[in-house]
């Protein structure tokens, strides 16, 4: 989900929203290298509007973008440092999609996705560390080491935003083969009664959030983009 303001988090609160995903992406070094659209501290303050409620925070990074080791440890310490720590964290693998800036960049192996689900375990305990995009590329033995180095959870359904994922009833068969039980469905700590908009406590103000724009160029977006334009 994108940026919200805080009057927009409490109107979601309200409305019976349990979570709200909004990823940090990589740490605050690389982040200009694939972003230009907004501030890496424009995330980190949707994610605080969000606090502000008793939504809770999902929100975690991919890898495999071309970042380095120190940036996927920097992404860590960025979430890990929150206070409260992310309720739950998705470890993405990046789809190379044609077309796209990071078309070129290659799979992401098995064993980085098994470090950092581990290190993500280390530094953030009690989270849900959830296996998210890239799954299809694993195997069913890749995915089960990611689980025995901490993931507890998965992102289901075949699709994640515009890249495929297992289905459901292969993920099924995966949790069965290895002993895994699914959870009850989250609960929480205050679950306020949902209210109809009309009894709302915070009126719609027609708000847009506001973030900064950098405005520095990315090269390999503009290349892509010159690609999509001779096409």
């Amino acid at each position: 989900l994108g940026m919200i303001t805080e009057n927009q988090a409490q109107r979601l609160a309200e409305a019976g929203l349990y979570a709200y995903n909004h990823n940090l992406d990589t740490s605050e070094d690389y982040y200009k290298e694939v972003i230009s659209t907004r501030a890496f501290n424009d995330r980190l303050a949707t994610i605080e509007n969000v606090r502000k409620t008793n939504v809770t925070v999902c929100s975690g990074g991919i890898i495999g973008m071309g970042e380095s080791i120190e940036d996927r440890a920097g992404m860590l310490v960025a979430l890990a440092t929150l206070d409260p720590q992310p309720e739950s964290v998705p470890i993405n693998a990046l789809v190379a999609v044609e077309g796209t800036p990071l078309e070129q960049e290659a799979p992401v192996e098995i064993w980085e996705m098994i470090r950092m689900v581990a290190t993500t375990r280390i530094v953030m305990p009690a989270t849900q560390v959830r296996l998210s995009a890239g799954r299809m590329n694993m195997s069913r033995e890749g995915q089960a080491l990611c689980f025995f180095a901490g993931a507890n959870s998965i992102f289901a359904g075949d699709k994640l935003l515009t890249t495929p994922n297992p289905d459901v009833n292969e993920d099924m068969k995966m949790f069965e083969t290895l002993g895994l039980i699914p959870q009850k469905p989250f609960v929480k700590v205050s679950q306020p009664q949902s209210v109809e908009a009309h009894d709302s406590k915070f009126i719609p103000l027609g708000e847009k959030p506001k973030w900064t724009r950098p405005g520095h160029i990315i090269e390999r977006n503009l290349e892509a983009a010159g690609k999509l334009e001779k096409k």
